[in-house]
């Protein structure tokens, strides 16, 4: 049997998805966090921040930041005293996070080109993993999931904030309108490419409903799981532990 996975409402073979998705974000990375900021009017800085805060980064730590390309996630780690490996599969988002952090003086990030299903890191090495809005573009989330518990140490923390689905009545359907038909056209304006975030949007509607998730998981070893629902579900805060 052909192994398909999703491409936003599409169903592809599953050995195109990582070329595609790689193509859309290289097309959208030089305006990426442009484009974060118009699509969620300033409020993807307050989720981070939160979702930050939940991880709660300590002092020589090791934390792999994986599909953290622009390095949101990792500065703000970083300035709590950790020390943060940020891992993506695109170098052209990783291009993006290096030349940030050279603007505000960060010379001791580590920048790795990696693929979240097939790390190339020893077992048992990380306190922390975090992904941000990254878990959805991968082929296999089960893989990347049995990954991030590889990599962990025992004891360690998994925390993923992904998009999902509000549950909040009326928002919902507002929402829905404006993901569909509004953010395709502003990333025609800004970034001259409607395409990729038409793809963003539908892989956001195809993820998994927040239980199913944190099902899979638990399905990886994780233990003592947990969800935290942002705006009645439209963003979540996922988290394990490595037992």
């Amino acid at each position: 049997m052909t192994d398909t996975v999703s491409f936003g409402y599409e169903d592809i073979d599953a050995s195109e998805k990582t070329e595609r998705v790689g193509a859309i974000f290289s097309n959208v990375a030089a305006k990426y966090d442009i484009m974060n900021d118009a699509m969620s009017g300033g409020m993807h800085r307050l989720w981070k921040d939160r979702f930050v805060r939940r991880v709660k980064p300590q002092p020589g730590e090791q934390i792999l930041d994986m599909a953290g390309g622009t390095g949101d996630i990792a500065f703000r780690m970083q300035a709590r005293g950790a020390t943060v490996t940020v891992s993506d599969i695109n170098q052209e988002m990783l291009d993006v996070g290096i030349e940030r952090a050279m603007e505000r003086g960060l010379d001791d990030l580590v920048w790795s080109r990696q693929n979240a299903e097939e790390l190339s890191f020893p077992s048992r090495f990380f306190d922390a993993y975090t992904i941000a809005f990254g878990i959805r573009n991968v082929t296999h989330i089960d893989k990347a999931l049995a990954e991030a518990h590889r990599v962990l140490k025992h004891g360690g923390r998994f925390f993923c904030l992904e998009f999902s689905t509000t549950e909040w009545p009326g928002f919902k359907e507002v929402y829905d309108l404006y993901s569909h038909r509004l953010v395709p056209q502003i990333g025609k304006a800004i970034a001259g490419d409607a395409d990729s975030y038409r793809y963003l949007i539908e892989s956001i509607r195809r993820f998994p409903a927040m239980p199913e998730f944190e099902k899979m998981i638990r399905a990886a070893g994780f233990s003592q799981t947990k969800v935290e629902p942002i705006l009645g579900g439209l963003v979540a805060i996922h988290s394990g532990w490595k037992t």
